[in-house]
């Protein structure tokens, strides 16, 4: 599961990728820096702490990526 999204304070779209088959827990910000996470929930967990509905140029993309987030956290897996 891969989310791209544009945010007010950079160029570059945040980008958040959950990848089980591979193992890949991985945030790049705006500025190009990243997180990386040995879990999903771990991943979850650090977008629900540090990324805010406002900071994002379309809203209902970031609430929809949570709403996904959360069904994967919840269900520890995700329809399309």
């Amino acid at each position: 599961m891969e989310f791209s999204l544009c945010c007010f304070d950079g160029a570059l779209p945040v980008e958040v990728t959950l990848d089980d088959d591979n193992g890949r827990y991985t945030i790049r910000k705006s500025d190009r820096s990243g997180e990386y996470f040995n879990s999903p929930r771990e991943l979850i967990q650090w977008v629900k702490t540090y990324f805010h509905e406002e900071e994002f140029c379309y809203p209902h993309e970031f609430r929809g990526m949570l709403a996904k987030l959360t069904e994967y956290e919840i269900n520890g897996t995700y329809s399309f």
